[in-house]
């Protein structure tokens, strides 16, 4: 079915119920929009306005009042067509840039504070997840011997992030040994992505002399650990549950009992921006019913991804379906820049 081509008139009083609806999280009457926005139309023609959009889907009318309330239809279409253009002042891109400056050279700090800022400015629950390391290019790996049966392998990505993991080993191996493969792998693999070195570790060592078989076989055993992002729920910084719990939506037992398990259970949000598919320059906006989890489905999901060299992260905000759209996108492109830029001169 082609979608209902909106009048002027409709899209006026559609743009009109979400912004008050936004403010206010109150029900939109006719007489409302006719005294606050002035738009020249009687209240017995805003209401049969407001009730062609809710036949259209674009409204829904609560059964204990007399207003109406945006439906996921209605908010995407002012998303789409509607909204005002993104853009922040000078003053508040400078409280970004400013707070973010103090931290260039720590990445994880870096990552936490500008989760704290977007939760703290949008009022939501902002999520910033760490570089996803898989799709990182090997610069070198150093092999450090800590005892005769332990080594800790340290793994340097080209965009300038490091990675340990402490391995044992099944028997004693010669120090001269370890030096001698850790030049060796260097040389087969610096300069590959680290997904293509998982895939093809074994086939690319598997000439590697008897004398060496202790510590090739011990890197292809860990090939998933030491060359890939391991435990996924702790690649992610989520703050702001203060700060979305305050939103009169939780007023409501249900979607607050919704909330606190959203809260608790990290690992919808990091698995949705671990799936999210775009290019780096796009915002993507999900509204409601449009997540692919029934956990999400009261609330709207915003992301951008942020760049470090050839690898990505991503900067998110969850929140009720009646924020401050424009707004929020703004504040999460901007962030994705700056945090980008920063990134890079660390």
């Amino acid at each position: 079915m082609a979608p209902v081509e909106l009048s002027d008139r409709e899209k006026s009083i559609l743009r009109n119920i979400i912004h008050q609806f936004v403010l206010t999280a109150n029900p939109v009457g006719s007489r409302n929009i006719a005294k606050k926005f002035a738009i020249g139309l009687s209240p017995a023609t805003i209401r049969n306005i407001m009730a062609d959009l809710e036949d259209a889907g674009y409204l829904d009318h609560p059964h204990t009042s007399a207003g109406r309330i945006p439906t996921d239809k209605g908010y995407r279409f002012f998303v789409d067509t509607l909204m005002e253009p993104p853009q922040l002042s000078f003053e508040e891109k400078e409280v970004i840039a400013r707070e973010l400056k103090q931290y260039t050279d720590e990445t994880d700090e870096l990552i936490r504070v500008t989760s704290n800022l977007i939760s703290g400015i949008t009022n939501q629950l902002a999520c910033v997840t760490f570089p996803n390391l898989d799709a990182g290019v090997l610069e070198k790996l150093q092999i450090v011997q800590l005892t005769s049966s332990r080594i800790l392998v340290v793994v340097s990505i080209k965009s300038g992030l490091i990675k340990t993991i402490t391995l044992e080993l099944s028997a004693e191996v010669n120090g001269d040994h370890i030096l001698t493969m850790q030049n060796l792998i260097n040389e087969r693999l610096s300069g590959l992505k680290l997904t293509e070195i998982q895939r093809t570790f074994g086939e690319r060592f598997k000439d590697v002399s008897e004398a060496y078989r202790p510590i090739i076989r011990i890197f292809l055993n860990s090939a998933d650990k030491i060359f890939a992002d391991t435990n996924k729920t702790e690649k992610a910084i989520i703050t702001g549950a203060k700060n979305i719990l305050k939103q009169p939506e939780f007023e409501n037992h249900e979607l607050l009992q919704s909330a606190i398990e959203l809260i608790e259970d990290k690992d919808v949000i990091i698995q949705i921006l671990d799936n999210r598919k775009s290019s780096n320059d796009d915002v993507i906006i999900r509204i409601g019913s449009e997540n692919k989890s029934e956990k999400l489905s009261e609330y709207s999901l915003i992301t951008k991804d942020y760049t470090l060299g050839d690898i990505t992260g991503t900067i998110g905000v969850v929140g009720p379906r009646r924020m401050q759209y424009s707004k929020v996108i703004a504040i999460i492109s901007y962030a994705s820049e700056v945090l980008s830029e920063y990134l890079k001169r660390g």
